[in-house]
């Protein structure tokens, strides 16, 4: 007698349901906003729900929200995230057990994500998050909101890193794989504090703390007939202003071999021993190496 009064005096029993919205063939384009829509059956007064969102399998942020009333007697709550990496997403609802009512959760619902291709001059979040993600590996970026030249040959140096094609164009797949963080330079040299990597193979200009890139550039080294020393060397002499051979800004690390901006930077090994870069990069490159600074050439 006194279980079964015990039961009949308990919590109701409850049903949470939840759907994901805007998507589009299962997926959300990224830097979107999806929202969760869910329903609390029956509604009971003071109810909340924890709705958690998951990437890649990991919990990546919970959230708990208030149930109004709705429709008959269901009560509803919304959520939401903002879609700012690559990967597989996932959410949850779980309410837990209240004097009115009893605990039930929702089993996940996934989501993948959907990237655009970038052009010159684009603009909008979808840029902004592009370039963060870009800077986070330590290719170089322009501020703003909209891709300009500096992000086309950051785009550049990102794809001579990863053995692509050369060219600026960020399509939709180079997009995906820079969001998710993916086709990063790894530094050849490690213990060398802060320093300077010319790859040669890979045709850019590294700048490095240990082991993190902070600025990776497009160059243009020596052709075969004037092929580029190697080794370890430091910068030992500057030249600021244009030459009369038409090199911009030149930090010498060896002889006469610098690095330096120059009017012609195909995207091929060109030069005459020197490595070349960008003109509209080269100042700020200038002002980056430090007097006796390693670079290493290889």
């Amino acid at each position: 007698m006194g279980a079964e009064s015990k039961q009949q005096n308990g919590p109701e029993n409850a049903t949470v349901k939840i759907r994901v919205g805007r998507l589009h063939g299962g997926k959300a384009p990224i830097m979107s906003t999806v929202p969760v829509i869910g329903a609390l059956t029956p509604f009971a007064p003071g109810q909340r729900i924890k709705v958690s969102f998951f990437l890649n399998g990991k919990g990546i942020e919970s959230k708990t929200v208030k149930v109004r009333k709705s429709k008959g007697h269901s009560g509803a709550f919304r959520a939401r995230i903002r879609i700012e990496e690559a990967g597989k997403y996932a959410v949850s609802a779980s309410h837990a057990t209240t004097a009115a009512l009893g605990a039930d959760s929702t089993v996940r619902k996934s989501w993948r994500v959907s990237f655009p291709s970038l052009h010159q001059g684009q603009c909008g979040d979808v840029v902004v998050g592009f370039k963060k993600a870009m800077r986070k590996m330590g290719y170089i970026a322009n501020s703003g909101r909209c891709l300009g030249g500096k992000t086309g040959r950051g785009v550049l140096a990102y794809r001579n890193v990863n053995d692509m094609t050369r060219s600026a164009r960020a399509g939709r797949g180079l997009v995906k794989r820079v969001f998710a963080g993916r086709g990063g330079y790894r530094v050849r040299h490690p213990g060398a504090g802060r320093h300077v990597e010319a790859s040669l193979s890979k045709q850019v200009l590294v700048f490095a703390r240990d082991d993190k890139p902070f600025a990776i550039y497009p160059i243009s080294s020596g052709k075969s007939s004037t092929p580029t020393v190697t080794g370890h060397f430091h910068f030992i002499r500057t030249e600021p202003g244009y030459n009369s051979h038409g090199m911009y800004y030149s930090f010498y690390f060896y002889g006469g071999f610098a690095v330096h901006g120059y009017e012609s930077v195909p995207d091929y090994p060109a030069s005459h021993g020197c490595i070349r870069t960008f003109i509209a990069d080269q100042p700020e490159i200038y002002n980056r190496i430090d007097f006796g600074e390693s670079i290493f050439v290889f």
